[in-house]
C-alpha cells in the first residue's frame, strides 16, 4: 500500500476478509487512478465496476445517469432495504504527484479520491457477497458526475429510488487534514448549498480619455462587487452561515478603451433553504439597483446547483454507533463542524433518509502523508484507509440488515 498511519487500534479492527482482498482492491484503485474519466465519461470505470459486481453475484443495472451502476443483492425474507453510494468521476486537473500509477491522461486526474471511494465500496461488496450473512436488500450505487454536473440529481430524476427503493442511504468521503482511518459524523446540515451566478453588466463603450461620453460598466461592476459584500453582513443572522464570493470578472482588453460590458461569476452558499432563497433575491435586487443608479444595465443568470447536504438524525446516530461499537471512541473524530463545500449526495438525501460521513485521509501537507487537500494536483487517496473504510461498510450492512432485525 502507498501509505501507513499510526492507528494501531484501527488496523487491528480491519476485518480478516477485507484484509484478504485489500491488496487486489488497492491495485484496482491504482488502475482507476491511472485512467481518470471526467463527469459522464466514466465508461471504462463503469464497465470495470459492473463486471466485478456481476462476477461476485450481484444483479447489475446500468444506464442511470448514463454511466451510473446500481448493483443489488437480495438475501432471505427481510424487508429492509439499504443503499450505499460511491462516486466515480475525476477532475480536469493535471497531476503532479509523480507516482508510478499517476494519471496517464493529460489534464485529467483523480484529485478528490473518488477512485478510492469506488474501490472501498467494491472491497466491501466482495466481502459481503462472500459472506451472504444479511437478511434484506442491499443496493450499491456507483454514481457518475459528482464534480459539479449533478450526477446524483440525474440518478434521482431518472428513478433511482423508484427502481431501487431504500429505507436509508449512506455515503462517505475521505478528508485530508484529519487522522487517517478515523470516522466523523454530523447530524443536520453538514455541507452547504452551492449556486452559481453570472452577472453581465452592459454599458456603452468609449475612449478612456472621454469617460463622460460612455456608460462605464467597469466602474458599475466595481460598485456591485463592493455592495455584494453587504448582503451577508447585513441580511444574514450572524449566527447563520452564508457566502457570496465573486470568483471571476472579465471586461475590456486595453487600458484606454472603456468596454461595452463586464461579466462576473459568483459562488453562493448557505446551509438553510430560506437563506439560500433570500440570497438569490437580494443579489438580483442589489445588482440591478446598483446598475440602474450608475446608468448601465445588468442581467443576472442565477443557476441553482446543489442544495445543502442535511444528514438525518436517526441514520446518523446509527452510523456513528456502528463505528463506536466496532472501533471505540479512539476510532471516531471529535464532533464535526459543518463544511462550506458542497456535495450532490444532497439530492439523494432529499429523497431518502440517510447520512454522509467522512473518514480521515491523513494529516500533514504532502501527498505522501495523505494530507494534501483535495482538488490539488499533488493530492492522492491514502491506500491505508481503504481496508478500514471497507470494513466499516461491511459492519454497517451487517447491522442494518441483521437477520435478527
Amino acid at each position: 500500500m502507498s501509505y501507513t498511519f499510526e492507528n494501531a487500534a484501527a488496523v487491528e479492527k480491519v476485518l480478516p476478509a477485507v484484509r484478504e482482498v485489500a491488496p487486489e482492491m488497492v491495485s484496482l484503485r491504482h488502475q482507476i487512478h491511472s485512467h481518470p474519466e471526467l463527469a459522464y465519461e466514466e465508461h471504462v470505470t463503469s464497465e470495470l465496476v459492473a463486471a466485478r459486481l456481476a462476477e461476485w453475484g450481484y444483479e447489475v443495472h446500468r444506464g442511470l445517469a448514463g454511466t451510473g451502476v446500481v448493483a443489488t443483492l437480495r438475501l432471505g425474507q427481510g424487508t429492509r432495504r439499504l443503499g450505499i453510494r460511491a462516486d466515480m468521476d475525476a477532475l480536469p486537473i493535471h497531476e503532479t504527484t509523480g507516482l508510478p500509477y499517476a494519471s496517464k491522461v493529460p489534464g485529467k486526474m483523480h484529485a478528490c479520491g473518488h477512485d478510492g471511494h469506488t474501490s472501498i465500496l467494491l472491497a466491501a461488496a466482495r466481502v459481503i457477497a462472500r459472506e451472504r450473512s444479511f437478511d434484506g436488500t442491499l443496493n450499491l450505487i456507483f454514481q457518475p458526475a459528482e464534480e459539479g454536473l449533478g450526477g446524483g440529481r440525474r440518478m434521482v430524476e431518472e428513478g433511482l429510488f423508484d427502481r431501487f427503493p431504500c429505507d436509508e442511504v449512506f455515503a462517505l468521503h475521505n478528508m485530508p487534514g484529519f487522522p487517517a482511518g478515523k470516522f466523523g459524523f454530523k447530524e443536520g446540515p453538514f455541507m452547504a448549498s452551492s449556486d452559481s451566478v453570472t452577472v453581465t453588466v452592459t454599458g456603452r463603450g468609449g475612449h478612456g480619455s472621454a469617460p463622460h461620453l460612455a456608460a462605464d460598466p467597469v466602474v458599475a461592476a466595481a460598485h456591485i462587487i463592493v455592495a455584494l459584500q453587504t448582503i451577508v453582513s447585513r441580511n444574514v443572522d450572524p449566527r447563520e452561515m452564508a457566502v457570496v464570493s465573486v470568483g471571476a470578472i472579465h471586461g475590456g482588453d486595453a487600458p484606454n478603451v472603456i468596454p461595452g460590458s463586464v461579466l462576473m461569476r459568483l459562488t453562493v452558499r448557505a446551509y438553510r433553504p430560506e437563506i439560500r432563497a433570500m440570497l438569490r433575491e437580494r443579489i438580483t435586487q442589489l445588482v440591478q439597483a446598483q446598475a440602474a443608479t450608475l446608468g448601465v444595465g445588468a442581467e443576472v443568470d442565477y443557476h441553482w446547483r446543489y442544495p445543502a447536504l442535511v444528514n438525518d438524525e436517526e441514520p446518523t446516530r446509527f452510523a456513528r454507533q456502528v463505528a463506536l461499537d466496532w472501533l471505540g471512541e479512539d476510532g471516531l473524530l471529535p464532533p464535526l463542524a459543518p463544511l462550506t463545500g458542497s456535495e450532490d449526495f444532497s439530492f439523494m438525501l432529499e429523497r431518502c433518509p440517510g447520512s454522509y460521513l467522512i473518514v480521515g485521509n491523513g494529516e500533514g501537507e504532502h501527498h505522501r502523508t495523505g494530507g494534501c487537500m483535495v482538488h490539488n494536483p499533488g493530492y492522492d487517496f491514502n491506500d491505508a484507509i481503504l481496508p478500514i473504510a471497507a470494513s466499516y461498510w461491511v459492519q454497517l450492512v451487517r447491522r442494518f440488515l441483521s437477520p435478527q432485525g
